[in-house]
């Protein structure tokens, strides 16, 4: 039985997609831990802050760019390893890198997902994650723009359980957080299919400096 494009792209953005994803906080935790995060409000700003100015204009406009290669069949490895060398942090690095691995071995576990597909993927030395999940968007025939919309509010509810777990939201107020952000992601995903090479730009300096604090953290519950 052949699934629809849309349960496929649901399973693509369900927290139980066994990537690992749950184990990360992107800083968040060390943001929580120094108080830069400590209600709804703050939680709020900083999400929606790493939405526009970091996945928004660099993630984003990236998976835009490796979904319209997968689709044309051209090479991904360029975008791969540009998204590979963007990333901060060690933890960072090492995040996408082993998501990467989880969601390829995933797909090769799948006995309905194309053998080209999976072989192209394959030959990547070093799958990130956005070059593994967009190959199965396209592979599973989901549009571009709700590939980008899924893939972003997949984060973004990464990250508000991420602020759950840590302790300064309760469950009231993370589903008003993500409302928050889910009003913000169709302007996020318009602007990122329609930016140029050229103004891609992951400068986030805080984002930065919260991640390489968080590495050293004394007591965490998250890898990164």
């Amino acid at each position: 039985m052949k699934l629809t494009p849309l349960s496929r792209l649901l399973q693509l953005a369900s927290p139980a997609l066994p990537v690992g994803a749950y184990t990360y906080s992107q800083g968040l935790e060390w943001a929580v831990e120094s108080a830069v995060i400590s209600d709804e409000a703050s939680a709020l700003r900083w999400i929606a802050d790493l939405l526009e100015w970091n996945l928004g204009r660099f993630e984003a406009p990236l998976l835009a760019r490796m979904l319209a290669a997968w689709r044309a069949g051209d090479d991904v490895a360029p975008l791969n390893a540009t998204f590979l060398a963007s990333r901060e942090t060690a933890e960072l690095r090492a995040e996408t890198v082993q998501m990467g691995y989880s969601m390829t071995r995933l797909l090769g576990e799948l006995e309905d997902f194309p053998a080209a597909a999976l072989a192209a993927l394959q030959a990547l030395e070093q799958p990130s994650f956005p070059a593994a999940w967009g190959c199965a968007a396209v592979a599973w025939e989901i549009d571009d723009e709700s590939a980008l919309t899924a893939y972003l509010w997949s984060w973004a509810e990464n990250q508000v359980i991420a602020a759950l777990k840590a302790g300064p939201l309760g469950q009231a107020a993370g589903q008003r957080v993500l409302r928050a952000l889910g009003g913000r992601i169709a302007a996020v995903v318009e602007r990122a299919r329609a930016l140029e090479a050229a103004e891609f730009s992951n400068f986030a300096p805080g984002f930065a400096i919260a991640c390489s604090r968080h590495e050293t953290q004394y007591s965490r519950l998250f890898r990164s």
